[in-house]
């Protein structure tokens, strides 16, 4: 019987997500309002967030 080798395996796009995730989820803890407005998101996330007409957006 052969031996078992652990397997690893990462998907680093994922391992991105995870991380940006939580960057969110501090600065939400952090805020003193309700939500985080989009400039705020764009803050944390580390993008410009002026390339456009920011149809992209969700409107709270």
């Amino acid at each position: 019987m052969a031996g078992h080798r652990p397997m690893t395996v990462q998907d680093h796009v994922a391992l991105v997500e995870i991380d940006l995730t939580g960057e969110l989820m501090i600065a939400a803890a952090a805020a003193s309002e309700d939500r985080l407005s989009p400039d705020r998101i764009d803050e944390v996330l580390e993008v410009d967030g002026a390339d456009g007409d920011g149809a992209d957006r969700v409107q709270p």
